[in-house]
């Protein structure tokens, strides 16, 4: 289906307001899609983005602010995100042996073992786009979209 479809407009200002509605649209049906998994398993999609992040640091603990450079989404809270994550038995504080001020978290067990029950999934669901998208226009959005990135942070 397209965007004009999907949102029932039939013109845009250019192609450029059509690409941009277009991301918007599309990222919020991939974090809809997410969602539906993420409830099955009492897990926010912020708080598995943490739990890949520490998942990633393969049980070596990680700073609060180097998660918190880490997210997909730049307004979570991670502090409190970590609080939900340790009460759940998810991740664990740790002290930082090379500055007391800081806050060190490591991923637990039971947040691994979460983590393996939700792969399955998740790998099926991203296969499923296999389907639609080759790997090499999945590697060509992925560059196009790094571009956009980097050219805004170059100030266009």
């Amino acid at each position: 289906m397209s965007i004009e479809t999907d949102i029932k407009q039939k013109k845009f200002r250019s192609p450029y307001q059509r690409l941009s509605i277009n991301l918007t649209y599309t990222s919020n049906w991939l974090g809809y899609k997410q969602l539906e998994l993420f409830k099955e398993h009492d897990i926010t999609s912020q708080q598995y983005n943490v739990l890949r992040i520490l998942r990633g640091q393969q049980s070596n603990a990680i700073k609060v602010t180097e998660i918190a450079e880490r997210m997909l989404d730049k307004n979570s809270n991670t502090s409190r995100l970590i609080d939900k994550l340790l009460v759940k038995g998810w991740a664990e504080r740790t002290s930082c042996p090379s500055d007391r001020r800081a806050v060190d978290v490591v991923i637990t067990p039971a947040g691994l073992d979460l983590l393996s029950k939700m792969d399955p999934a998740l790998e099926e669901w991203e296969n499923g786009l296999s389907s639609v998208i080759t790997p090499e226009e999945a590697d060509l959005m992925s560059s196009l979209l790094d571009k956009m990135r980097e050219a805004e942070n170059n100030n266009l």
